[in-house]
């Protein structure tokens, strides 16, 4: 019973850690969302402040955009699959075709978007405490 309801516990976490992904993002698989390594030891900062990491799949099919958003904690992501458009506005456009690895930035608004003909596939991984914002959605 109490990893039944340690698993149930755990799944509502990540679910409420991707709604707020899923306000920018359409598509979005949950993978991991966790404050502890395989080993259950918490994941502290240099500082001691405790950590999480949350990491989700992130798809766009051809023509589709994210909303215009930033993040509130540290995203890295990598490109599985197609080629990623992201709008920064005054600071530009920038192509990341598939194997681009980088961390996307925190306090610009910035929107992706799938020019091409084969869907984008993103591996996005949050790295931040439990009160950070991981996607901060543009109000209108």
């Amino acid at each position: 019973m109490r990893i039944l309801s340690a698993s149930f516990l755990l799944f509502c976490l990540l679910l409420s850690a991707v709604v707020s992904a899923e306000e920018a993002y359409r598509t979005v698989q949950p993978l991991l969302h966790t404050t502890e390594t395989v080993l259950h030891e918490p994941l502290t900062g240099a500082d001691g402040s405790p950590l999480e990491i949350t990491s989700t799949i992130v798809t766009i099919q051809p023509g589709e955009e994210t909303a215009w958003h930033k993040h509130g904690v540290p995203l890295y992501a990598y490109i599985l699959a197609g080629e990623l458009t992201v709008d920064y506005g005054a600071q530009g456009v920038r192509q990341f075709p598939v194997g681009s690895a980088f961390m996307e930035a925190m306090d610009h608004w910035h929107r992706g978007r799938n020019l091409g003909r084969e869907t984008v596939r993103i591996l996005a991984v949050y790295l931040g405490t439990a009160n950070g914002q991981k996607v901060i959605p543009k109000a209108d």
